[in-house]
């Protein structure tokens, strides 16, 4: 169980080896969105992602035995490079299983932190049976992306560090894929700032957490089709409850909301997101009347996006 001593804990462990990133705003969209908006960017995050903080709470949470024999994932992006550099960091190694269809700039991104890559087809099926035969050589802990207290502890300190500004928001909007960041920012906001509603926000392509949510029962991602390839994939058998119990809505939006909105972050803002990062703004833009008027802050989630890939022309 996820208590606030160990989100505090979590904060000042990672204190040391991420950015206390800045909360800005934007005149221009506030006009837009006709809202007061406040942007926490974790674009400009270590690794380029809020998963900077799970994963370095993650790895410095090992005892010396366990970390010696390393740590091991199967990531597609961010939290593949933050498991990595939080490894760099420690002294220890990365073993990191990814699929042939990773970005190139997030295997670049691992292979710069000095992570271990070993492909294997891009069905969880493979990804999970090569993580396990790895795991079997080495020893390595296995630091699962979102499914995991410490995750989704070091994650919640990014919405911790938006409530520690004194603003009082109305609401706070997260993108969800798996869970780990929408969990751990609702229980910052239910432990910190009970007053603040956390929604989150979702692609249409990918809409599992909705309708899991509107449902009550966990249904899975299945061929999941967006260009937000941080939120392909399904909640965990951890943050599902915890979204049910602590988050107030979910929002399903359109591919072409979640372009808009990227490129009026990229041209009003002068700040480079990756698409999962957009979508909220996406959310609040379909959703004007619901947030009219408030004071919301949105959590831009990371910036590792491919150049020479933007979905614009």
């Amino acid at each position: 169980m996820v208590l606030p001593g160990m989100i505090e804990a979590a904060a000042n462990r990672i204190a040391p080896y991420i950015h206390h990133t800045p909360l800005l705003t934007s005149a221009q969209l506030n006009s837009i969105a006709d809202t007061h908006l406040f942007f926490k960017c974790e674009n400009f995050q270590k690794a380029g992602a809020f998963k900077a903080r799970g994963a370095h709470y993650a790895v410095f949470s090992l005892d010396d035995k366990e970390a010696a024999a390393g740590v091991i994932t199967h990531s597609s992006g961010n939290h593949a490079g933050a498991l990595s550099l939080a490894a760099k960091n420690r002294n220890i190694r990365a073993y990191v299983v990814m699929p042939s269809t990773a970005p190139a700039v997030k295997v670049a991104a691992v292979k710069s932190y000095g992570g271990a890559i070993t492909f294997c087809e891009p069905t969880l099926e493979a990804r999970e049976a090569m993580l396990k035969e790895i795991q079997q050589k080495t020893g390595a802990t296995e630091i699962h992306p979102y499914n995991d207290e410490r995750i989704i502890a070091g994650q919640a300190t990014a919405a911790k560090e938006m409530i520690d500004t004194g603003e009082s928001f109305d609401y706070i909007v997260a993108p969800v894929g798996g869970g780990g960041l929408l969990s751990g920012t609702a229980l910052s906001c239910h432990y910190f700032s009970p007053q603040t509603k956390v929604i989150a926000a979702e692609p249409r392509g990918a809409d599992d957490a909705y309708r899991s949510f509107r449902q009550n029962r966990l249904i899975p991602s299945k061929n999941p089709d967006t260009i937000a390839d941080g939120l392909l994939t399904s909640l965990g058998s951890l943050t599902f409850p915890l979204i049910t119990k602590h988050v107030y809505d979910i929002i399903a939006v359109e591919e072409t909301s979640i372009i808009k909105a990227m490129r009026l972050v990229w041209e009003r803002m002068k700040i480079i997101i990756e698409p999962s990062s957009a979508v909220p703004l996406a959310a609040i833009l379909e959703n004007k009347n619901r947030f009219r008027g408030t004071k919301t802050g949105v959590i831009l989630s990371g910036g590792n996006v491919d150049l020479n890939k933007l979905p614009w022309k």
